[in-house]
């Protein structure tokens, strides 16, 4: 069986790891396994002496064996396999752990990060298995999932991974009982909405249109394709609320090296006030 890698971070904010992803993957048929990540600063006497630091770091992680160990005993799932790690990066080790065909997805909550390249942002850029960020402020009677593809692109690439976003959009939505939508949003400059230089509502007309022979093979209503027009992020973040997404599936531009640091994309731009949890669908492998 496949499985689920959940990643419990201390001081986890308001989303449950833990409770979440032990109850996805019932439901995606898949086997959990928890990450516990531990990692703490010293000084003083543990800083200077390594004997103490040592002395220090078993403590700590034999606390967080105890908690853990009694929540999976609070939701009835102490047979649950888990590791606790003493790690610093823990975006680099989950990535190079967490490789398929093993593993099937990743799981941690949205953590709030003030670093420059904080943990969330370097999974999106490095994992090579679906990435589900949990919201920490979540929608009420949540009961639709949105997948955002780009219709547009005539890519190889770019289409193999609409299809993988296709493709774990429908399995969440087959065991989940929600109604799926189609998100796609036509990028304009908002210096050009402002100057009225182009008319967004012919834009979209147009591309439902063009766009008809790649959207009527999956299978969707009319009200259940959404074209829009402006900026991506925020055009998602307003979709998703209207629509009371549990779920957005999106694909993750892995982009690279100092290009990779300046130029950001969408799913890294949303996450700050998304109320959704996001799935990430990294590149496909090439065979």
């Amino acid at each position: 069986m496949d499985k689920l890698y959940i990643i419990s971070q201390k001081d986890q904010q308001q989303a449950n790891a833990v409770s979440a992803g032990i109850e996805l993957a019932k439901k995606l048929n898949l086997q959990p396994e928890i990450a516990a990540y531990s990692y703490e600063s010293f000084s003083g006497d543990a800083y200077y002496n390594p004997r103490i630091a040592a002395e220090v770091r078993q403590q700590i992680l034999a606390n967080d064996r105890l908690e853990l160990e009694q929540q999976l005993n609070e939701l009835q799932a102490s047979s649950t396999p888990f590791n606790i790690t003493w790690c610093k990066n823990l975006a680099e080790h989950a990535s190079q752990h967490a490789q398929p065909p093993q593993y099937a997805m990743m799981l941690k909550s949205i953590h709030a990060s003030e670093q420059f390249l904080p943990a969330d942002w370097q999974l999106i850029r490095h994992t090579k298995v679906p990435l589900m960020l949990l919201s920490n402020n979540p929608l009420n009677k949540a009961r639709s999932i949105l997948m955002a593809i780009d219709l547009g692109s005539n890519k190889p690439a770019k289409q193999a991974l609409n299809q993988a976003v296709v493709n774990q959009a429908y399995r969440l939505a087959e065991v989940t009982g929600h109604e799926l939508h189609l998100g796609f949003v036509i990028r304009i400059p908002k210096v050009l909405r402002d100057m009225d230089l182009i008319n967004s509502r012919t834009l979209v007309k147009e591309a439902y249109d063009k766009h008809q022979a790649t959207i009527e093979p999956l299978g969707l209503k009319r009200e259940q394709v959404h074209i829009l027009a402006g900026n991506a992020d925020m055009c998602l973040f307003e979709l998703s609320c209207r629509l009371k997404a549990e779920y957005l599936v999106m694909g993750a531009a892995q982009r690279q090296g100092i290009m990779g640091c300046v130029i950001g994309n969408t799913s890294e731009a949303i996450l700050a006030k998304i109320r959704s949890n996001v799935l990430l669908v990294p590149q496909p492998l090439e065979n």
